[in-house]
């Protein structure tokens, strides 16, 4: 008849949607034989109207809604779940980072959130109607930051304490390769026209503009080694009275010539007496202690660019006129760590305890140093907060160790808590990544030399100007 609306079922598409034309014109798109019929039920026509039938006949319905709900929603999940903990990890770093180069690096995680919760809503219309030509990209997109985000975790983990990031990490992963597979396979880029011109026009500009920005800002400042020097000076000498104690003043500092923070972790000086330093291949005798002690209080302080820490301590030598020293040295020491790559914990310098209270407490732990005197330990935290996630709890311990017939030494470790890592100076490639991560090194300041009977006539000088 002629006035039969002429009804067409196109082929399924990728999805097992199948539009539906009535006379010519949309009706709308169906996925099963019930949505047929109630589609024509809906536009006035009986269920056993006249169709015409392309790509399959009426039992071709290919659609899985369980699958494609299942894999939807489980996309979801996992764009919204990596959407809230990169908002977290971003806010904390934009706030929190210690360099400028971390506080960017924020905002570029904020950013990645932004699009990972814009992935996530498009999941819910990519495994549904696919009404937004983007969805299938912006999906791609969420799934692409899954898989390079965890794959960094994981890679920073390398050499780290496993942990339960490891196997989030781990999850997301192979949830991000699945969802990958399962994408490509649905080719999810087709709503992308001129991907080409696409990668030249923005992409590779972003990419030169970040590799630019990452250079000057991350790379040369997390390049430059610090500047920390440090030294001791004899000044002034005074005898008390004739045939008593001579009294010297020294002069004892650490000043940061560079550009980079630190904090002092430790310090140490020793006041020598022995032979005075010659040319000649005969082993001078050994140097007498004559005092040594902290010059920098409290342990734990930051020591920022341009700033100095001295100290004047008075040394007292017995019976001055009976010593048989032909010069005085003194030198200094301190260890550093880099605070644009850590934060010491506030607990640092009230740390402090002896060997014999923290005996007594059960809280020396098995393979600490032998002869220390006293301890500081605090927990760490990262310059970021991925690097947080990445290594976990981190704890510094600082020993002062005072070994029978040598002369006092500072021991540093740095390890998770539990373990007990002695920084060994002399061995440099055990220390290597400490260093390298956390830039810790220790200073040895310039050793002044001073002949010991010129401090002496400087004593005398001093107290017959007083007597007169």
């Amino acid at each position: 008849m002629p006035n039969t609306p002429e009804v067409s079922v196109g082929p399924p598409d990728l999805l097992g949607w199948r539009k539906v034309t009535i006379n010519a014109k949309s009706a709308g798109k169906v996925r099963s034989a019930e949505e047929f019929r109630e589609l024509l039920h809906h536009v006035g026509l009986a269920c056993g109207h006249p169709v015409h039938w392309l790509g399959g006949d009426s039992t071709v319905w290919p659609d899985r809604t369980v699958r494609r709900r299942t894999v939807g929603v489980l996309m979801f999940t996992g764009l919204l779940a990596t959407s809230c903990l990169l908002a977290w990890i971003g806010w904390l770093d934009c706030r929190n980072a210690l360099t400028f180069g971390g506080r960017l690096a924020g905002y570029s995680v904020l950013a990645a959130a932004l699009v990972q919760f814009a992935a996530a809503l498009a999941a819910l219309d990519y495994w549904h109607q696919r009404e937004r030509r983007y969805s299938g990209v912006l999906v791609l997109a969420g799934v692409a930051i899954v898989f390079l985000c965890s794959s960094a975790l994981i890679l920073l983990q390398k050499g780290e304490h496993f942990n339960a990031w490891s196997w989030i990490a781990i999850l997301f992963l192979l949830g991000s390769v699945a969802a990958g597979i399962e994408l490509i396979s649905s080719r999810a880029w087709k709503g992308l026209q001129h991907p080409q011109r696409i990668a030249i026009g923005a992409i590779v500009p972003t990419l030169l503009a970040c590799v630019n920005l990452a250079y000057a800002q991350v790379y040369v400042p997390y390049a430059t080694a610090p500047l920390i020097t440090s030294g001791g000076e004899f000044r002034e000498a005074n005898l008390v009275r004739t045939g008593g104690p001579m009294h010297l003043t020294v002069h004892v500092y650490v000043k940061n010539e560079g550009r980079v923070p630190v904090y002092i972790l430790g310090s140490i000086y020793w006041v020598h007496g022995g032979a005075a330093n010659s040319m000649s291949k005969e082993k001078p005798p050994a140097d007498h202690l004559i005092y040594d002690g902290e010059f920098v209080t409290p342990a734990g302080r930051e020591l920022n660019p341009g700033e100095e820490v001295s100290q004047d301590v008075v040394v007292e030598i017995k019976d001055p006129e009976k010593v048989d020293y032909e010069a005085l040295r003194v030198q200094t020491e301190a260890y550093v760590i880099r605070r644009d790559r850590m934060t010491l914990g506030s607990d640092y310098e009230q740390s402090r305890a002896t060997v014999e209270t923290l005996k007594k407490a059960g809280k020396w732990r098995p393979k600490e140093p032998d002869a220390a005197q006293y301890r500081n330990e605090s927990g760490i935290s990262n310059s970021s907060e991925i690097l947080n996630i990445a290594r976990g709890p981190q704890r510094i311990t600082v020993w002062r160790v005072v070994p029978k017939g040598d002369r006092s030494r500072i021991d540093v470790a740095v390890s998770p808590p539990g373990d007990t890592i002695v920084f060994d100076p002399l061995n440099p490639l055990y220390n290597k990544p400490i260093i390298e991560r956390y830039g810790l090194s220790k200073v040895r300041g310039a050793m002044d030399q001073t002949p010991f009977k010129e401090l002496l006539e400087k004593a005398r000088s001093s107290e017959e100007g007083s007597g007169s």
